[in-house]
């Protein structure tokens, strides 16, 4: 088995024909799957599908996600597997960011996860105490936080839509 990385839990058995994939550039989203399967628990996955539907998405639900994909590799090796990502020579992803809103997310209390409304300036000097982060640095993360959950909402009513067009012409 090769190494895809220099961590033990970086070996992986070895496909030429996606080892061929992932150097001609192709990806290689079979073993996307097959870490994502061995990483998330299904009954969390339906858990966070409902509070997606319910719009309920919050802090809490952001880490875990966070948590659960560090437990697949680094994001940049997970990158490398998704067709046409290693194209874009441009986009450089520091896992080292996502330790630093793990830090500010863990520096919130539950009332400041669950609602980001109350993060007012005071709040955010003392979350970014805690988190040995800058205020600019929670501003930066509640800005694509919140761009996050827009988009996730936007996505959701597109898929309603589907689904309602589906029910009117009978599939």
């Amino acid at each position: 088995m090769p190494a895809a990385g220099e961590k033990l839990s970086d070996i992986e058995e070895f496909y030429p024909d996606r080892m061929t994939s992932r150097i001609l550039g192709m990806g290689d989203m079979l073993s996307i799957i097959e870490k994502a399967e061995e990483t998330f628990d299904e009954e969390e996955a339906l858990k966070l599908e409902q509070k997606l539907r319910k719009q309920e998405f919050d802090l809490d639900d952001y880490l875990g996600q966070i948590r659960q994909m560090r437990k697949m590799g680094s994001f940049s090796s997970i990158l490398k597997m998704i067709p046409g990502m290693n194209k874009l020579k441009d986009v450089n992803i520091d896992d080292k960011e996502f330790v630093k809103i793990e830090a500010i997310i863990c520096s919130m209390t539950k009332e400041e996860k669950r609602n980001t409304r109350l993060l007012n300036a005071s709040r955010r000097i003392r979350i970014a105490k805690g988190s040995g982060t800058q205020v600019s640095d929670i501003n930066k993360f509640m800005n694509s936080f919140e761009q996050t959950k827009k988009m996730m909402k936007q996505m959701q009513s597109r898929q309603r839509r589907n689904e309602e067009h589906d029910e009117r012409i009978g599939y």
